[in-house]
């Protein structure tokens, strides 16, 4: 019998990955273990060298240069992926910028341009990825998009100021996606995971004792690990996923269901 995460045959595109611990290194490690031939993408030169130990480990051939402010090398990614594979199965957005300021400071406060470049990195970028990637999930027969949110879209979070409100704008895109591409066959759904400690968490302020507050307060008192985000992420994208889309799933040991 095989497996009910089967990824064997399927064509996966990862953004995200900053170094060994990752959100999207879990992703990866989860997919690459189910059959997944993986594309991953670095942010620029100076980041490609954080990330080249997961790209030995796991075995990834395909590595193209990805920054959603520089449009052009979205364009160079899908043209590339087209020309190698003329398909993907699935893809997986794991991305989200603010200035510091506007991170820590008030939303009241927040600048102009704060708030675009904000909103432009975080939300639309995931937007601009489904475009380019609705072609080439078609030609699959259909796939699964997914973006990575996080509470602070719904509940007030200390310290996360602008972007609450890029994650609550990402999850209606989530919403909006799914019934726009659903008729292509293509699933749109967003994984909300817990506290955990990764580079872009390392710029939150007081981040610790949010980690601290998800094991004291959530009903398993535990935090997830990229494997766990992995795990839940490699099953929406696969076969046993296919009816499954538009929606927000938490894995953070039941935190969010405390009040």
């Amino acid at each position: 019998m095989a497996p009910i995460i089967n990824l064997e045959g399927k064509v996966g595109l990862i953004t995200g990955i900053a170094n060994e611990k990752s959100i999207s290194t879990g992703v990866a490690e989860a997919c690459a273990q189910a059959g997944a031939t993986l594309i991953v993408t670095y942010q620029n030169e100076k980041t490609r060298a954080f990330i080249e130990p997961v790209i030995h480990r796991l075995g990834i051939k395909d590595v193209f240069l990805l920054d959603v402010t520089q449009p052009e090398t979205m364009d160079t990614a899908f043209a590339e992926i087209e020309a190698r594979y003329g398909k993907l199965d699935f893809a997986l957005h794991s991305m989200a910028f603010a200035k510091r300021d506007d991170l820590h400071g008030r939303v009241v406060d927040t600048s102009p341009d704060g708030f675009a470049l904000a909103m432009d990195v975080s939300t639309h970028s995931f937007i601009r990825l489904a475009r380019k990637a609705e072609p080439l999930l078609e030609k699959a027969g259909g796939g699964a998009l997914v973006t990575m949110t996080y509470l602070g879209s719904e509940k007030v979070i200390p310290n996360y100021g602008v972007m609450g409100l890029c994650k609550a704008a990402l999850e209606a895109a989530t919403r909006y996606l799914a019934a726009e591409l659903g008729a292509k066959n293509i699933r749109v759904n967003a994984v909300s995971p817990g506290p955990l400690m990764t580079r872009a968490a390392s710029g939150i302020a007081g981040f610790d004792g949010l980690m601290a507050a998800a094991v004291e307060r959530s009903p398993m008192h535990r935090l997830v690990t990229p494997e766990d985000i992995g795990a839940l992420t490699a099953f929406l994208v696969s076969d046993a996923g296919k009816l499954v889309s538009g929606g927000v799933h938490f894995v953070d040991a039941g935190y969010n269901i405390m009040g």
